[in-house]
């Protein structure tokens, strides 16, 4: 080849060089806005927003960055679902049942009292048609959900007063996360749906009688023990809950296809991660509070059975008026009756001669 042809595919190389550049050193990163429903302390729950945002980026290569902003920095812990349905924020997470005011099915994606664990909720989820019938749902307001987390089992929560009876359940004050307010209301109770920041003041001043959060690890964080010494359990409300990823789906539909199998990676991460915390610190806080004092006590038999009750009078009260809740509930409660009878066999047995053994 001589000199000038040399000369002449230098130039068509650097031309094609040239034109190529900018679009490599124009591509911008991608950021978004995350509105957290809950305060920075519980390092578990809101901590789970900052994995997500941690696994994202890294996934990304920095190329695709999600800050992370606590109840109330950008807005209301309980106006996160309108935040992202408008677009104020690309997405969310929070507790789906906080928002059963505007349809009562948003409890179906979190937890119904007498509903799944979270072993169970997560095999509807991703195996059953969970995520299908709660995405057809969710975008009536404009959104796509991701699981983010579960806290297992919760505790029944911090009572100011022993509860002895259902008779004690009347004209209680308790706090009590979203939907199973509703099953308290029915029993005679005061049901206040209070975020996790202002809890402890409220139970102090006894504006409340009773308060639920999650259990040992966040409940003494957060410290109400130090105003309500009896500690129930279980939460029948709460087998396990499932926090929730929102994203606004026009601004997820803009992703490139990379982008979205990050967000859908990054939860899965976040959704096993939040449960394992919660799994190996609940034990240790737990002694530590039955050693500072707290009086632990399982909710009496009458209290259960009667919640039951009231609990599957609702739903089909609710199947018959709500037909979003009846699409979703129908296909839940088969779910939920195969469940039990597989855990029937297995893992409640298992647990059952686990826990009597001395170890």
């Amino acid at each position: 080849m001589d000199r000038r042809s040399i000369l002449q595919n230098a130039g068509i190389a650097g031309i094609l060089a040239a034109a190529a550049a900018p679009a490599v050193h124009a591509q911008t990163t991608i950021r978004w806005r995350l509105a957290s429903s809950f305060p920075k302390s519980l390092d578990t729950i809101y901590g789970g927003a900052e994995v997500f945002s941690q696994q994202v980026k890294a996934m990304s290569g920095g190329k695709f960055e999600i800050s992370v902003h606590a109840a109330g920095e950008l807005m209301p812990a309980f106006g996160v679902v309108d935040g992202v349905q408008q677009g104020t924020v690309e997405a969310c997470h929070t507790v789906p049942f906080y928002f059963f005011g505007k349809d009562e099915t948003f409890a179906i994606g979190a937890a119904i009292p007498f509903g799944l664990n979270s072993r169970q909720m997560s095999a509807w989820m991703f195996e059953g048609n969970g995520l299908k019938l709660m995405r057809e749902f969710y975008a009536k307001y404009n959104i796509i959900n991701f699981p983010g987390g579960n806290t297992g089992a919760q505790m029944g929560g911090w009572f100011r007063k022993e509860v002895k009876s259902v008779a004690d359940m009347k004209g209680l004050k308790f706090r009590i996360g979203g939907f199973a307010g509703r099953i308290v209301e029915r029993m005679g109770g005061v049901p206040q749906n209070i975020p996790g920041g202002e809890i402890y003041q409220a139970l102090e001043k006894g504006t409340i009688d009773a308060a639920e959060w999650v259990g040992p690890y966040d409940d003494q964080k957060l410290g109400f023990h130090k105003v309500a010494p009896f500690y129930y359990y279980p939460a029948w409300w709460e087998g396990g809950p499932q926090i929730d990823f929102y994203v606004n789906q026009k601004a997820y539909n803009a992703l490139p296809g990379e982008f979205k199998a990050i967000i859908e990676a990054a939860s899965g991460y976040t959704h096993v991660d939040m449960q394992a915390k919660y799994d190996a610190r609940n034990p240790n806080a737990l002694k530590q509070l039955v050693a500072g004092g707290a009086k632990l006590r399982p909710f009496p038999n009458d209290v259960m059975a009667e919640t039951f009750k009231v609990a599957m009078q609702v739903y089909d009260e609710l199947s018959a008026k709500n037909p979003n809740w009846k699409k979703v509930y129908t296909d839940f409660a088969k779910f939920r009756a195969d469940q039990n009878l597989w855990f029937r066999f297995t893992e409640a047995t298992f647990d059952r001669f686990m826990q009597a053994q001395k170890l």
